[in-house]
């Protein structure tokens, strides 16, 4: 009898042993998109699978989850949205997220060393930000109270006769437009010097000619009516690197240098500079090398240089990191080049790439002490990338000033969409220089121009004679990346009162107006001078521009213009002329042209606050 029931629990046992493989749950990939309920698609939506990390939804509010347990419930959430759970049991989804704008409760708040009580709106918080270890959002710190921006003032029109030249420094960099992001989406008024309108055109990318021959660098002109000053001329000029596919890059030598003083403690600093170094050793080859240094009272080296194929060694050493102290950033950028400078690859990509809110207090801080150091540090053949983060103590004057005297490029990250953006979709154009130095000077005919003005680039103007000095420092571009600078000039003739003219001499007779026979005579010459990543001689390049009158002007233009017409309001800039923020939105809309990553319809959301506050 014993023998029997021992029989039969034994072949019980075996069939539900056979049997197990059948009687696991189902794995499914879920795809789907997230809309609001009037049908719009949700760009930047976290949808969760229990606590597996999250994915983004996509400009389109499309996502894909794979490997999900049939009947599991995925998370969405999206700040100023009700999270919602919903079950996965179809591998096709659309998921529609109801507005919360109810007030929230007094929430504690983490500001710099301690905490304060804000009572927030949910509408008026900024893109979604989470931790890597949660998937909650928290409110960020009031902006303004702690940020520092360096002043400057806007240029003015100048005169083609007696000032043809006009000259300075390229700027790929566009961490002005993420930070002005930040604040319109929490509702506030962006000061005036964090407005730099070149950093804003400089954000988007544009349909310009490709170098040819051995050139790293191509340049492109066109003009067209000045949109907020039908009488004036508007000229555009860009500039376009060669591209370079990610598997053809040379090898890279990468120094994380990772701020984690007091004032990095939170989701939206430390947290999201691990998310977003995370990005980038997903795109790292077994050639390429990563060490970190970190740095708060004082500086440390966490990891020596490893190769990329130890990526789980260099997220274990990232997931470690904890913020509290002070902050020693100039100990922590000598530390950093020296331990690129042992690490160098000959031929490589050598770069340090700083992760911080600027708030250096400790040993070397003040903007001229580390302008100095960083001049220095540059000697050594090692490049910089400065990734900006935080808000309410964010210092943009220093690390403008890392970036610009660094042989750098300069960012603000916000959100893990623009950590994706900057680190792995525009990879080669951050992290890898084409050309080195790199200087714009325009001859202006004044047989055609009577003053001119330069839109941007206060900061990186130079002397005439800086041109020619290779000795002198100027910006760095990376491949495939985009330049646009723009000049409203006054064409030649034009009566009334002329901004930038002055009265005729009374004791000395002014030099005569050269003239060039034929309407389509050269209205300015462009210069460029650039040196080999590795080189200290400059080459130059030289392309005329003939202005033949009228309107017909690519999307591109129109787009760059409506982005520099949106920078001069915020600035209320003098020269605004007529502009207005539906202008702006509707020349916006006439250069969408092809908009896959979807930023330009996302800058016309932002122009839509801005009007709407």
């Amino acid at each position: 009898m014993k023998k029997g029931i021992l029989r039969k629990t034994l072949v019980a046992a075996f069939m539900l042993l056979a049997a197990a493989p059948l009687l696991r749950a189902e794995r499914i990939d879920v795809s789907g998109r997230v809309t609001d309920a009037d049908r719009t698609p949700l760009l930047g939506v976290i949808v969760r699978a229990g606590a597996a990390d999250g994915v983004l939804t996509d400009v389109n509010g499309n996502f894909l989850v794979k490997g999900v347990e049939r009947g599991s419930m995925l998370t969405f959430s999206y700040i100023g949205y009700k999270t919602r759970s919903v079950a996965a049991d179809s591998v096709r989804l659309h998921v529609v997220l109801e507005s919360d704008n109810l007030q929230l409760e007094e929430e504690c708040v983490v500001v710099g060393y301690g905490t304060e009580k804000q009572s927030l709106r949910a509408e008026r918080m900024p893109r979604a930000v989470f931790a890597a270890d949660c998937g909650l959002p928290l409110p960020a710190p009031v902006a303004g109270n702690g940020e520092a921006y360096a002043a400057f003032a806007e240029n003015r029109f100048r005169p083609a006769q007696s000032e043809p030249l006009s000259t300075f420094s390229i700027d790929v960099d566009g961490a002005s437009y993420g930070n002005l992001r930040r604040m319109i989406g929490k509702g506030e008024t962006p000061p005036q010097d964090a407005v730099r309108i070149e950093e804003m055109v400089n954000y988007f990318t544009y349909g310009y000619k490709k170098p040819e021959g051995n050139d790293p660098v191509a340049i492109s002109t066109e003009t067209g009516i000045c949109p907020w000053n039908e009488a004036h001329r508007l000229v555009r000029i860009g500039i376009k690197a060669r591209e370079i596919a990610s598997e053809a890059l040379p090898a890279s030598n990468f120094v994380f240098l990772i701020d984690v003083s007091g004032s990095m403690y939170g989701p939206d600093r430390l947290g999201l500079v691990v998310s977003s170094m995370k990005l980038l050793i997903n795109n790292l080859r077994d050639k390429d090398r990563v060490g970190i240094v970190t740095y708060c009272g004082s500086a440390k080296t966490v990891l020596e240089s490893v190769p990329g194929s130890e990526k789980q060694k260099i997220r274990d050493a990232l997931e470690q990191l904890e913020a509290g102290g002070s902050t020693a950033g100039g100990a922590g950028i000598q530390k950093a080049y020296d331990l690129a400078r042992r690490s160098f690859i000959d031929g490589g990509n050598n770069r340090v790439i700083l992760c911080t809110d600027g708030d250096f207090n400790v040993g070397v801080s003040s903007e001229a002490e580390l302008e100095r150091l960083i001049a220095k540090e540059r000697q050594s053949g090692v490049f910089l990338t400065v990734l900006g983060y935080g808000m309410g103590n964010y210092k943009d004057g220093k690390l403008q000033t890392l970036a610009e005297k660094g042989n750098g490029n300069h960012a603000y990250i916000d959100d893990l969409q623009e950590a994706n953006r900057v680190l792995v979709n525009e990879f080669g154009s951050t992290m890898h220089t084409v050309a080195k130095d790199v200087k714009l000077q325009i001859e202006f005919n004044p047989a055609r121009v009577q003053t001119y003005r330069l839109i941007g680039y206060e900061s990186r103007l130079l002397n005439k004679e800086d041109f020619n000095d290779d000795t002198k420092d100027a910006g760095e571009i990376g491949a495939g990346h985009c330049v646009t600078a723009l000049y409203e000039v006054v064409p030649a003739g034009a009566a009334g009162n002329v901004p930038g003219s002055v009265d005729p001499l009374k004791y000395q007779s002014a030099a005569p107006v050269p003239s060039y026979a034929g309407p389509d005579s050269e209205m300015l010459t462009v210069k460029l001078r650039y040196k080999e990543p590795d080189g200290d001689v400059s080459k130059k390049m030289e392309v005329a521009l003939v202005d033949s009158g009228g309107d017909r002007v690519s999307s591109d233009f129109r787009f760059a213009s409506a982005v520099a017409m949106f920078g001069q309001l915020l600035r209320n800039s003098d020269f605004r002329g007529k502009a207005t923020y539906d202008d702006v939105i509707a020349l916006a809309r006439r250069g969408l042209d092809d908009d896959p990553q979807g930023y330009r319809r996302e800058f016309i959301r932002l122009v839509e606050t801005v009007k709407n506050l």
